[in-house]
């Protein structure tokens, strides 16, 4: 059941079948009521999130200050992807706005895939260098 919802996160977008069974075995369910925080700005991140239900708000606190709303997130947006690959503070707060489910990959869980399953690694290099390639294109066409 998990593998379907995680089949549909970009940074998995190479995975086989069998590989997903592999990360889905590592997904935990969560479930936030409303105005419970999901992620917070500054701290260190745990884990992907994947909205099974709900909606929830990105905000970022600017340097002066200021809260700048991000967008609104219901299923299938995919949360804290980047948190599974560096060890850096996040860069938003995450608010249910509603009662929400999310699948949640722990940093840790994953790692130790990643280590038992290294062609897993393979894949997400090949899917995280498209990306950086896509990113350097937009912007060499957009100047």
């Amino acid at each position: 059941m998990y593998e379907d919802v995680i089949a549909q996160v970009p940074l998995f977008s190479d995975l086989s079948h069998r590989e997903l069974q592999i990360l889905a075995a590592n997904c935990r369910e969560r479930e936030y009521p409303t105005d419970a925080t999901l992620l917070r700005q500054g701290e260190t991140g745990v884990g992907l999130f994947v909205l099974i239900s709900g909606r929830v708000r990105a905000s970022q606190q600017t340097s002066a200050g200021e809260t700048r709303n991000l967008g609104d997130f219901e299923r299938g947006s995919v949360l804290g992807e980047m948190s599974l690959l560096d060890d850096l503070p996040r860069t938003a707060t995450v608010v249910a706005l509603e009662p929400t489910r999310a699948l949640v990959i722990p940093v840790w869980d994953f790692r130790a895939v990643l280590r038992e399953s290294p062609e897993i690694s393979i894949k997400l290099l090949s899917v995280m260098s498209r990306r950086l390639r896509a990113r350097e294109s937009a912007e060499v066409g957009g100047m």
